[in-house]
C-alpha cells in the first residue's frame, strides 16, 4: 500500500495592526513546529484589526488514502506537543483531510500574543493551498516556463462547485469547503463568496478542465465528492447541474453543495 507524506496547516486568527504585526506575533508558534508561514490575509471585514496567518509544516505521520487514522493522529499529535495546559478538543475527519479548532482566547494568547483561535488541519500529499511558483536563485537566471496544459481530444468542460457552509466567519466557511473541493482536486480556484441566508455562506470554486459530456463530467464528480442523495441532473443547454443538501441540516459545517458543468469557454 503506497502512503504519502502529511502536511499540516496551522492557521492562527489574530488581533494585529498590519500584516507584519500578525506574522512576528506567530514566530513562536512558527519555531515551535519548524514550519513557515505561508499565507497571511487580511480578515477586518469579519473583524476591525483581524488577520489569518497560516503556517505549514510536515508531519512525521504518513497515511494511505482513505486513513483517517493517520490523519486524525497527525492533528492530535501537533496539538499534545503545544504544551500540557491545552487540552484535545474533537478532531474531525474527512479525508484527504483531518482538522481541529481550539478557540479559548485565553489559552491560545499564550501561544499567540493577540491570538484568538487556531485552525489545526492535516492533509494527505499536499494541502489546497496554491504555492507560489520557486524564485530564481541568480537574479539573472530565466526559470523556464510552465509546460502548456495539453487537453485530451473530445469535449471538454468546465467544472464548478458552489458549497454552502453554516459558519459565522469567512476563514471557517473557507477551509471546510476547500476540504470538499480537495476531493475532486487540489488545483481548484476560490472564485466567490455568497451570503446564503443567516450564518450562511455559499464558497464557490472553479475546478477547471476535465474530459467527457456534461453528464459525464458530473457524475464522475458525484462519485468523488461521495454524497448518496443527489438531485437528478438539470439540463440548460449544454450546461447541466446536481444539487445535494444534508437532512437534517447542521447548525455548523457544510449544508448543501451545487456541481455544474459546461463546455469550456474558447
Amino acid at each position: 500500500m503506497v502512503e504519502d507524506e502529511l502536511e499540516l496547516l496551522i492557521t492562527v486568527v489574530v488581533a494585529a495592526e498590519n500584516e507584519s504585526q500578525a506574522r512576528n506575533a506567530c514566530l513562536g508558534l512558527v519555531a515551535l513546529g519548524g514550519g513557515r508561514i505561508v499565507e497571511a490575509g487580511d480578515c477586518s471585514d469579519e473583524e476591525p484589526g483581524c488577520w489569518s496567518v497560516t503556517i505549514s509544516q510536515p508531519s512525521a505521520e504518513r497515511a494511505s488514502a482513505s486513513d483517517a487514522g493517520a490523519l486524525s493522529r497527525a492533528v492530535r499529535t501537533f496539538v499534545r506537543g503545544l504544551g500540557p495546559d491545552v487540552g484535545m478538543p474533537r478532531v474531525s475527519c474527512e479525508p484527504p483531510t483531518a482538522w481541529t479548532v481550539l478557540d479559548e482566547p485565553d489559552l491560545v494568547t499564550q501561544l499567540v500574543p493577540g491570538g484568538e483561535r487556531v485552525l489545526v488541519e492535516a492533509w494527505l500529499g499536499a494541502s489546497p493551498l496554491q504555492q507560489p511558483p520557486p524564485a530564481a536563485e541568480d537574479p539573472d537566471e530565466v526559470l523556464p516556463e510552465p509546460a502548456p496544459v495539453v487537453l485530451p481530444a473530445g469535449p471538454v468542460q468546465r467544472l464548478r462547485l458552489s458549497v454552502d457552509v453554516a459558519a459565522d466567519r469567512r476563514a471557517g466557511a473557507e477551509w471546510q469547503a476547500r476540504a470538499v473541493a480537495s476531493r475532486i482536486t487540489h488545483h481548484g480556484e476560490l472564485t466567490d463568496f455568497t451570503p446564503c441566508g443567516p450564518g450562511v455562506l455559499g464558497v464557490e470554486f472553479d475546478l477547471g478542465l476535465v474530459p467527457g459530456d456534461a453528464a459525464t463530467a458530473l457524475k464522475a464528480a458525484m462519485a468523488q465528492l461521495g454524497q448518496d442523495n443527489w438531485s437528478a441532473l438539470e439540463f440548460d443547454g449544454e450546461h447541466a447541474v446536481s444539487y445535494w443538501s444534508a437532512d437534517p441540516a447542521p447548525t455548523a459545517g457544510v449544508i448543501a453543495l451545487q456541481l455544474s458543468a459546461g463546455p469550456a469557454e474558447q
